[in-house]
């Protein structure tokens, strides 16, 4: 860190649009950057003043053939605990995993987002699960049914019962979660079990997206619309005609661009800027956001008639602390998915990893679990991952234990708790109403076939969710 208390960054690339771009986004974060056009002029500088006080080093790696890694080891070989990140066009699993045997930190892909640079900038200086490789992860196929979606949890069963009939009808749906608990698959889960399958689903960040450049992104332009308007741009919407449109983030769009959003829904055409004629487009919406947004609403910062527009039917989705039962099983299946990659392999894992993992809080939710697994299987020799491939979840757990003790966590069975934090047994009407929520779940909403599990009749059974209060769409 420098004199004045900024961190300090070196950009290995000699392309001056990408230095200002990543100085840029760096500065809100209270970072400087330096330059080095080349891995030599790079070495040269680890020499100087500033090379001593470097907190980070960004690679631009531009060029599809060539291969980053021999730089890559020069780099760590001379400073073995600087964090080392790898920036490319082409996000290969192949290229990320030499880079990582070679000492790589993380790895971003192009085009930067702001928000991915800064997460992994902050992540990789502050030891924090150093290397989530979070933008090469994300390219694993996420595409799952409904069937397939792993977790038993009441409440999570719960909220892909609510998304597999919400699937089947036109209507808006709005997910809300954290960020990394999955709103994204289970998006393409609603997808993939609509009349609309055939169809694409296309997905738009909009809090990636400038405020300047979300109607043009989202609805189009015509040629010479606007000052750098060269040639006309077919928008988001209109490519996902006939099919779904994924906003994710929508909370974090503009007030202005959402009365545009507002119309689309309301009217069902889109105007691209400069167009002098509408265009209908039947269009199927799916928003997501890690806000609450009814939150938003009253504090002046969403549309309260967009916010109902999206919000026709809610999915809420819990985060993975509150469903810890549920680690073995995806951290099998994710492990699964990972071997498919190119340069990995099938690994088993441990009871004490296991174990390791399911005391963790997972601040980061799935996809952090799935990041942490990425790097362990990359690094692995053995046949199966052990508490030891996890140093640095390791290390954060011992932090947390550290920690003045708080309540004991609560006993499950099954996926339905049993015991409250002191220690006590929940009401068995409690236990009672979980277990229902979790057959229905289980079953997709066929209360019949619930009924006929619980060995109860229908009759009891409806009775039941009224006493309770559960409603028969969870």
């Amino acid at each position: 860190m420098t004199r004045n208390g900024q961190r300090l960054l070196m950009l290995i690339d000699d392309e001056p649009a990408q230095r200002r771009l990543v100085a840029a986004i760096a500065a809100r974060r209270g970072w400087r950057a330096i330059f080095a056009n080349d891995g030599e002029m790079a070495i040269a500088i680890l020499g100087t003043q500033d090379g001593m006080q470097l907190d980070a080093i960004l690679l631009d790696h531009w060029a599809p053939d060539s291969d980053p890694t021999a730089l890559i080891e020069e780099l760590r070989s001379r400073r073995p605990a600087l964090p080392l990140l790898l920036l490319t066009a082409n996000g290969s699993v192949a290229q990320a995993v030499n880079a990582m045997r070679a000492g790589a930190t993380d790895f971003l892909t192009k085009p930067l987002a702001a928000d991915r640079l800064l997460g992994a900038l902050d992540a990789a200086v502050a030891g924090k699960t150093a290397g989530e490789l979070r933008p090469l992860t994300e390219k694993i196929p996420q595409l799952l049914a409904f069937d397939e979606i792993v977790g038993s949890a009441p409440d999570f069963r719960a909220a892909l019962a609510i998304a597999a009939k919400a699937a089947r009808a036109r209507v808006s749906v709005l997910l809300e979660g954290e960020s990394g608990v999955g709103k994204e698959v289970i998006a393409a889960a609603i997808h993939a079990a609509s009349p609309r399958a055939k169809k694409p689903m296309i997905a738009v960040n909009c809090g990636a997206i400038p405020a300047n450049l979300v109607e043009s992104e989202l609805f189009g332009h015509e040629k010479g619309a606007f000052t750098g308007a060269f040639e006309r741009k077919i928008g988001r919407f209109q490519e996902a005609d006939g099919g779904t449109i994924f906003l994710d983030e929508v909370g974090e769009m503009p007030l202005e661009a959402q009365v545009k959003l507002l119309r689309v829904l309301q009217n069902g055409d889109i105007q691209p800027i400069g167009a002098r004629h509408s265009r209908e487009v039947d269009i199927r919406v799916i928003a997501a956001t890690n806000k609450k947004l009814i939150e938003e609403v009253e504090a002046g910062r969403f549309r309260e008639d967009l916010y109902y527009r999206l919000n026709v039917v809610q999915v809420t989705i819990p985060p993975l602390r509150e469903r810890t039962g549920d680690i073995p099983a995806l951290a099998r299946h994710l492990l699964a998915r990972i071997a498919t990659q190119p340069g990995l392999r099938p690994l088993g894992v441990t009871d004490d990893a296991l174990a390791l993992l399911g005391k963790y809080d997972w601040p980061g939710n799935v996809r952090q679990l799935q990041n942490a697994l990425f790097r362990a299987a990359v690094l692995c020799d053995g046949a199966a991952l052990t508490a030891e491939d996890f140093p640095q979840i390791a290390a954060l757990g011992a932090q947390k234990h550290s920690l003045p003790a708080g309540p004991a966590p609560m006993a499950t069975s099954g996926g339905v708790t049993l015991f409250r934090a002191d220690g006590n047994l929940r009401a068995l009407e409690e236990i009672e109403a979980d277990v229902i929520r979790l057959a229905i779940g289980h079953y997709r909403g066929r209360m019949t076939e619930v009924a006929r599990r619980l060995g109860i009749g229908r009759s009891t059974l409806y009775r039941k969710l009224g006493e309770l209060g559960i409603d028969n769409a969870a």
